[in-house]
């Protein structure tokens, strides 16, 4: 067995998108800041209207897929297939864009606190101009695995596997075999969970404090950073004393060249110019 270490930490950056929502960057700050097949991760957390009511109005996407957790508030999704999809706390939008996909993101709530994650996942070659697809999960559809320290386990994609058990989370059989877990530990807590050798995989802290990689390789994970993991099949991460919540993520690397321009992730420049003609002429999808 062998445990991963922290190799490499890209502290979240403050960025906006959409309509102006003010949110805090890691993966996809720049075109070096990336994790295939992950993208891009977003953290968009505020209790001031000012920072999110604009919203994500009508735009784009081809040749990926994004994935929405809310951890607090309420977005309304709507799409050019006529989808309709109601983001609250607790539940999961996964998008596959495909050969594209035209929908916005939109806040309904006038106060109060909205907070939450975008996370992008790239498609390998022979899936990007596949149909676009469309799923809402709701937060009773998500297991919750609890531990006997009292940690607690979100099982978004893939399985979690700890204390003898199995459990498998709503997204399952992508090409990328992604793993999602949002896992919450108590003060000192510990976790320890195998993770595929030939995947990559990261860390991303949003509360309190941790420490990632064996007894003797202990490092510290700053807060609101993404955490990049060296090789290995397991991941272990130590909660401080006000305990830790973060986001562990792994999928199957592509080893395709990536090519984006803004919401468009193709392998070549001549396909991201078909992208930006089809989306000019109302071809996109």
């Amino acid at each position: 067995m062998s445990t991963r270490t922290l190799k490499k930490t890209i502290n979240a950056l403050p960025a906006t998108d959409g309509g102006g929502v003010k949110l805090l960057r890691s993966l996809g700050q720049s075109q070096s800041a990336r994790l295939d097949p992950f993208l891009m991760l977003d953290e968009f957390s505020s209790a001031n209207a000012d920072d999110y009511s604009a919203g994500f109005p009508d735009h784009p996407h081809r040749g990926f897929e994004t994935v929405t957790y809310m951890l607090e508030g309420h977005m309304l999704h709507r799409d050019h297939l006529g989808n309709r999809g109601d983001l609250k706390s607790g539940s999961v939008q996964w998008m596959t864009a495909g050969r594209g996909i035209i929908h916005s993101e939109m806040p309904q709530q006038e106060s109060g606190r909205m907070r939450g994650f975008q996370l992008w996942v790239n498609l390998p070659a022979r899936e990007k101009m596949k149909p676009a697809a469309y799923r809402d999960i709701q937060p009773e559809a998500i297991p919750l695995l609890a531990l006997q320290d009292g940690s607690r386990v979100k099982v978004i994609a893939g399985s979690a596997q700890a204390e003898g058990r199995v459990v498998a989370g709503p997204v399952q059989g992508l090409s990328t075999e992604p793993l999602f877990l949002d896992v919450h530990l108590p003060a000192n807590g510990h976790f320890d969970h195998p993770v595929a050798e030939d995947h990559n995989a990261f860390v991303y802290l949003y509360e309190g404090s941790a420490e990632v990689g064996p007894t003797t390789e202990r490092l510290p994970l700053a807060p609101h950073a993404a955490g990049v993991l060296s090789e290995g099949n397991r991941v272990e991460v130590h909660a401080g004393k006000e305990g830790a919540s973060f986001l562990m993520l792994a999928a199957k690397p592509l080893r395709e060249p990536v090519v984006q321009y803004g919401p468009f992730v193709m392998n070549t420049r001549d396909e991201i110019e078909q992208a930006l003609a089809d989306y000019r002429d109302g071809q996109l999808v």
